[in-house]
């Protein structure tokens, strides 16, 4: 741990600040709710170099909501190591600020070294493992910075012990400053009802304020804390309101944010051509900004449509460099977010070699207990990967898990790969008790294209659909009308019969049934006939199952 001051590292590292790769940004640690670390400037700009830090501060603020990143950086970090012996308050804003810009740049180097710890410049005080006196008054900042540096080094129990306890003293008449700041201090730590109560009061207080400049940063990180507790209609409702107040207000980056939480939200709703086209609309801001929070997020956001839509190469392709550790890894503290989606991805698309790792890597995450979702999903992928007889006890573990955590999308998911592992075992009575349970989960949070294969897979498990056939298809039976529309699709009987988990010689006995039942002598025949009958009322997913 270097052990120089905040102000000598700022001095250092004025010129390394952009170092930062453009890739993605999304869990925003403005950190602070500690006293003293925000409130009113001390002091008066008295001399050129004053003035100069000060313009630097005002740059690198204005830089964060609207520029590239890793110049926002730099000038907060200029501003630090002017302003650290005349205006120690400002100082610690802008280093703060400058921490803020190098994890929105995917920059680690720079946000691990923001928050190292030296000797306390008062008591004397010397390392991280050292506390100041009690009465220092430099004990709640430095504590405040021992705690951010265990988060940065990924020691989160640390970290959660030294911070938590500041953050449940912040009152609701604290100021809009404080109560963003701690409310982000506490998604970081995952928190979320605790980050979401603190950021809906600095909401709150933003708008009595008048503060409107603070507004959607404040709701982006309010959304943010929504869609990781699963509460996906109201993350949406926050970024819409959000994205059109930063849109008036210049703050382009700050609006990229919000587009890729409003992505993310819309990748499990169905509509892949809109995912496509928010994705753009993130990249097109955060590629030149250096973004790297918004771009994982739009990648991911993307991803995930992908995979609901059954593309599940193209999703575990896009996935691979955003999770594996290496220099393209999308993000340094959010590659965890997307691990589960990448391992169903490459189970369900054959690349499971790649998966056992990443899984090994997961496990680490989730016993930092800085996620509440993190054992079920952990469960879920061991599930998908397990042999025969270990899936059943991994599956039910997964959703024991559930129980003690909100989020009914994730929930309706491990319901929904469960009632797959049970059809395919010949357990179909099972098998529609977890789908039923997937269904009116994924109804209830609004994700409708998975709605839509829950559906098709609780039909393929004998459920009757509540509606007739109509038309030429009233004649078949369930299996028989479902490999009838996939034949028409273009199909072939080993992608049906691998779809099915039948035999290839099953789907010819029940093709010839459907010709002789019909009337028809081929393929080209069926596809004709069935020309105008609707797309998707008997058809499972177009990929092979887990397990």
């Amino acid at each position: 741990m270097n052990d120089e001051t905040p102000g000598a590292f700022a001095a250092r590292t004025v010129g390394l600040a952009g170092l930062g790769a453009p890739q993605a940004r999304a869990l925003p640690p403005t950190a602070t709710g500690v006293t003293g670390a925000t409130g009113a400037t001390g002091g008066t700009a008295s001399c050129p170099s004053d003035l100069a830090s000060r313009r630097a501060l005002a740059h690198g603020r204005q830089q964060l909501r609207d520029g590239p990143v890793a110049d926002a950086c730099s000038a907060l970090l200029r501003a630090a190591a002017g302003l650290w012996e005349t205006d120690p308050l400002a100082a610690r804003r802008a280093l703060l600020a400058a921490a803020s810009a190098a994890w929105s740049a995917g920059d680690h180097d720079t946000y691990r070294r923001v928050f190292a710890v030296g000797p306390c410049r008062v008591c004397g005080a010397v390392g991280a493992s050292t506390p100041c006196a009690r009465e220092c008054p430099e004990a709640a900042w430095r504590d405040h910075r021992i705690g951010m540096s265990a988060v940065a080094e990924g020691d989160l129990q640390r970290a959660t012990a030294i911070l938590e306890p500041g953050l449940h003293q912040v009152t609701p008449r604290a100021e809009t400053e404080e109560l963003c700041d701690a409310g982000s201090v506490a998604l970081l730590l995952g928190r979320l009802p605790l980050a979401r109560r603190l950021l809906s009061l600095a909401l709150a207080s933003a708008r009595s304020s008048g503060a409107e400049t603070a507004v959607p940063g404040i709701i982006a990180h309010l959304a943010c804390a929504e869609l990781r507790e699963g509460r996906h209609s109201q993350a949406c409702a926050h970024a819409e309101e959000g994205l059109v107040l930063a849109r008036r207000l210049g703050q382009r980056n700050v609006a990229a944010d919000l587009s890729a939480v409003r992505a993310l939200v819309v990748s499990i709703a169905g509509d892949l051509a809109t995912v496509r086209d928010q994705v753009a609309e993130v990249m097109a801001v955060a590629q030149p900004h250096g973004l790297a929070q918004a771009a994982f997020l739009a990648e991911w956001a993307q991803a995930r449509a992908e995979l609901g839509a059954g593309k599940v190469e193209r999703a575990a392709a896009r996935l691979a460099p955003l999770v594996q550790p290496g220099a393209r890894q999308g993000h340094f503290g959010l590659w965890f977010l997307a691990v589960p989606c990448f391992v169903e991805a490459c189970v369900l698309s054959g690349r499971v070699l790649e998966a056992p790792e990443m899984v090994d890597l997961f496990a680490v995450w989730a016993d930092l207990d800085a996620d509440p979702q993190a054992p079920a999903q952990l469960a879920r992928c061991r599930a998908l990967l397990a042999p025969a007889d270990r899936g059943e006890e991994l599956y039910r573990a997964a959703l024991a898990h559930h129980e003690k955590a909100t989020g009914p999308y994730e929930h309706a998911r491990t319901h929904l790969a469960f009632g797959m592992w049970l059809r395919r075992r010949r357990r179909p009575t099972e098998a529609r008790d977890q789908l039923r349970a997937a269904l009116m989960g994924f109804e209830h949070c609004g994700a409708a294209l998975w709605a839509k294969r829950a559906g098709a897979e609780l039909r393929a498990a004998g459920e009757a659909s509540g509606t007739a056939e109509a038309g030429p298809l009233s004649s078949l039976t369930a299996q028989q009308a479902r490999i009838a529309r996939d034949v028409a699709r273009g199909a072939t009987n080993k992608e049906i019969a691998a779809e099915l988990s039948i035999s290839i010689r099953t789907v010819e006995y029940h093709l010839r049934n459907v010709f002789a039942q019909l009337g028809v002598r081929s393929r080209t025949g069926l596809a004709h006939l069935l020309a105008n009958v609707g797309d998707d009322h008997d058809r499972g997913w177009d990929l092979p199952e887990p397990g």
